[in-house]
């Protein structure tokens, strides 16, 4: 671990598991799980992993390789909206063995980069947020995961919010984000 509180192994550790936690939480299960969405323009399960397979093509490892070779320029701007088209007409199955095979290949390829402390600390140029590290980046991988596995359960939860009648008042997750 180092001064920033960011330990490789840990991440690595988590990145390694998301894939493996989302299937077992969503495949196999009814479309009334999988494509829910809390309403408006929310994403259901499906698209959420959807948005998480566009992001291992082209956001994490691209970003880290783009900051390790000292570019200047601002890193390309991440479409939140590709797997509406990328994902079209597949199934879930296909999507969640597609971001298995990204997730394991992306792990190796962090892995690989044997990144030092120094390295931790390079930065680079987000077209919105402006200077980042790559200690930064990677943090950011790991929390935007479980931020999804948390917005999977919530939708998943609200979904099915009426059937449990009174006992609502005590499931915060019913609460979130209203």
């Amino acid at each position: 671990m180092n001064e920033s509180g960011l330990d490789l192994r840990e991440i690595v550790a988590v990145l390694a598991r998301t894939p493996a936690g989302l299937k077992a939480l969503l495949e196999g299960l009814p479309d009334t799980w999988v494509n829910a969405t809390e309403g408006g323009e929310t994403w259901s399960p499906y698209d959420v992993i959807g948005h998480l397979i566009h992001g291992e093509r082209t956001d994490w490892i691209p970003r880290a390789r783009h900051i390790l070779a000292g570019e200047a320029r601002p890193f390309d701007p991440f479409d939140r909206a590709a797997q509406f088209k990328e994902s079209r007409g597949k199934s879930l199955s296909e999507l969640l063995a597609t971001l298995a095979e990204l997730r394991r290949e992306n792990v190796a390829t962090l892995s690989g980069m044997n990144l030092t402390e120094d390295d931790l600390g390079r930065r680079g140029l987000h077209p919105e947020l402006g200077e980042v590290t790559l200690g930064q980046l990677l943090a950011t991988w790991v929390v935007h995961d479980l931020d999804h596995v948390a917005q999977i359960a919530r939708t998943m939860a609200k979904a099915h919010a009426d059937a449990t009648g009174p006992w609502s008042a005590y499931l915060s997750i019913l609460r979130d984000r209203e």
